[in-house]
């Protein structure tokens, strides 16, 4: 019995320890990115990273084990109440595949912008360059490889077009 309320208050000394470190990781993201108070980070393991800008607007939220990548001169821009959900992989820079890496190592490096009120699944990886227009959804498991228009549904790899959204 006491040993069993030792290993109860060291899980919970660990719990607490943890959410003070996810605490101060998350609000360092807070000061070194553009990100709103509202926003929230829902979740363990997320990565904000690079030397570009992250905007993230109100009302928005992103899942666990996700991360979002900001390269030097680009920017990373979220709208208002967006919901990201978890392990999703936002990108500003990746290898150009047209060349011979034995002799060249470049990158593309560009913008990524996702419009408001987007809802993007689990497992999405978001190339860079990418638009998702306002009101969009990104069918989990997908690979964004082209813009989404606003008000449709994608999904796949690679995500292509399912439908427009019915309005009801």
């Amino acid at each position: 019995m006491i040993k069993t309320f030792i290993n109860r208050i060291y899980l919970r000394i660990y719990e607490n320890g943890k959410f003070l470190s996810q605490k101060n990781k998350y609000d360092s993201y807070r000061r070194k990115y553009n990100i709103s108070e509202n926003f929230r980070f829902n979740g363990d393991n997320i990565l904000f990273y690079g030397d570009g800008k992250i905007q993230c607007g109100d009302g928005f939220y992103i899942g666990e084990l996700s991360t979002i990548q900001s390269s030097q001169g680009c920017i990373v821009s979220i709208g208002n109440n967006c919901s990201i959900s978890h392990n999703v992989r936002i990108y500003k820079q990746s290898k150009i595949p047209d060349q011979d890496f034995s002799i060249s190592n470049k990158n593309k490096l560009e913008n990524v912008t996702i419009g408001d009120f987007v809802w993007i699944g689990a497992n999405v990886f978001i190339n860079p360059g990418i638009s998702i227009g306002n009101n969009a959804i990104i069918g989990a498991n997908s690979v964004v490889t082209k813009d989404v228009e606003p008000m449709t549904i994608v999904g796949g790899v690679p995500a292509k077009f399912i439908r427009n959204k019915n309005i009801l």
